[in-house]
């Protein structure tokens, strides 16, 4: 739920209020209960991401022009043939 900032048009008090989306404005002010309320244009808030599995690596790729792959391959192990041992009866 974001927070408003209000200013009484009559007493000039200013004050927040934590509010659902989808409610309608305040209009009383709790210092003078007068119907002059309005609400204040503000800057925002960022996004706040709550929890674990959030880091700072998690989206960007390096800034040194590096890349996150090797340059080269692995040199692949030579491949060898095992044949079962066979069983004398």
């Amino acid at each position: 739920m974001p927070t408003y900032d209000y200013e009484c048009q009559a007493c000039g008090h200013r004050f927040e209020h934590f509010g659902k989306l989808h409610e309608t404005g305040l209009r009383a002010c709790p210092n003078c209960a007068k119907k002059k309320a309005k609400r204040l244009i503000g800057a925002g808030s960022g996004f706040i991401f709550k929890g674990s599995g959030f880091y700072v690596t998690d989206s960007r790729a390096p800034t040194n022009g590096a890349t996150a792959k090797p340059d080269s391959k692995p040199a692949a192990a030579p491949k060898t043939e095992s044949k079962p041992a066979k069983k004398s009866d």
